[in-house]
């Protein structure tokens, strides 16, 4: 399958393109990059020398991209994709959209966490967000993806088993999340700038994180009424990876052995999932799934009922473009392990 990558001079649309190098059932023919139309593509993603050659960054132009590729994975800016993505669905594309512009069914949610009103409604309703793990046979026939975000990707899947197996209660969901750099892009503001992050670990956007949203939908779409759920991301000075807990109270007492086979019921047969359970290292540790579209999960009890629900990732891989592959190769009928197979990089 022909692939166009829009948006392709950024981090992800860097990973977008790494990915398919390794893609046996479809390549890059175009790849579209405003700020660096006419270079190629070695020169802005240094690690892809000795690939693409003859390959050129272009400016974006929905006659090129519909007569170049069959699907477009769109890795641009927050509010870039709203106007794109109908136009190529209406070509007949499909269309991969990496960004926030279509992950919320309500479209009153765009007005609280994003603070625009959604001008394609009827796309929302349409859209099939990017979560393997849930949406495994949506995406098998989905023309329009809204592929998860980072943080909210790490969160879910803590979470996750804990909500199929009917274990959360009516109390709040309180999430921390600890990221790297990376996820600021590579246009970061001054506070996001990786010498600004150094030597340092903080909150930010404390009084509400737009990913919480996602959350919120996901797990409430699964046990099937409102849950409330709180989430705090932290900068953190290495480059990949995020680290979500979540903090659970459950709605009964809940021993050890549930959660294990919760988790197994969960998780046994997914691909790019792997529990972390009496092993060395104990707990999920960014470290062990940078490069790779791997999630480590595991759990923690304390006291009865209070359950630490635990994901690591990388962020540009499962948090963004290995996930936004993983969806692609399920609605176009690939294996869905396809291009995704490397494993994780040691040491980082």
């Amino acid at each position: 399958m022909r692939v166009a990558v829009i948006g392709a001079s950024g981090y992800v649309g860097g990973e977008l393109m790494r990915i398919f190098t390794m893609h046996r059932d479809a390549e890059v023919t175009i790849a579209t990059s405003e700020s660096s139309a006419g270079r190629p593509i070695h020169s802005v993603h240094f690690n892809l020398r000795g690939y693409y050659r003859g390959l050129r960054f272009t400016k974006y132009s929905l006659d090129a991209v519909s007569k170049t590729a069959d699907a477009a994975f769109l890795a641009l800016p927050h509010g870039r994709s709203l106007n794109v993505v109908p136009e190529l669905l209406e070509v007949g594309m499909t269309v991969i959209d990496l960004s926030a512009d279509y992950r919320l069914r309500n479209p009153e949610d765009y007005e609280r966490w994003y603070g625009f009103t959604h001008p394609y409604p009827d796309l929302l309703s349409r859209a099939v967000y990017g979560l393997p793990e849930i949406h495994r046979e949506e995406l098998r026939r989905a023309k329009l993806i809204a592929s998860p975000g980072c943080n909210a990707t790490a969160s879910i899947l803590a979470i996750l088993p804990l909500a199929t197996s009917g274990l959360i209660g009516d109390d709040p969901i309180i999430i921390d999340v600890k990221a790297g750099s990376s996820e600021a892009g590579s246009r970061p503001s001054l506070p996001d700038h990786h010498p600004e992050r150094e030597g340092t670990v903080r909150p930010y956007s404390p009084e509400g994180h737009r990913h919480v949203a996602e959350v919120v939908q996901e797990i409430g779409g699964i046990v099937g009424r409102g849950v409330t759920a709180y989430l705090t991301p932290h900068a953190v000075p290495s480059v990949r990876g995020a680290l979500a807990t979540a903090y659970v109270i459950a709605d009964r007492d809940v021993g050890e052995r549930e959660l294990i086979a919760a988790y197994a019921r969960t998780y046994g047969k997914e691909p790019f999932i792997r529990i972390v359970r009496n092993t060395p290292i104990r707990y999920p540790n960014t470290k062990y799934v940078i490069g790779s579209n791997f999630a480590d999960v595991s759990f923690a009890r304390e006291g009865k009922r209070l359950i630490k629900a635990f994901a690591a990732i990388d962020n540009l891989m499962k948090g963004a473009a290995g996930q936004a592959v993983q969806a692609f190769n399920l609605a176009a009928g690939f294996d869905e392990t396809e291009g995704l197979r490397a494993p994780p990089l040691r040491p980082v």
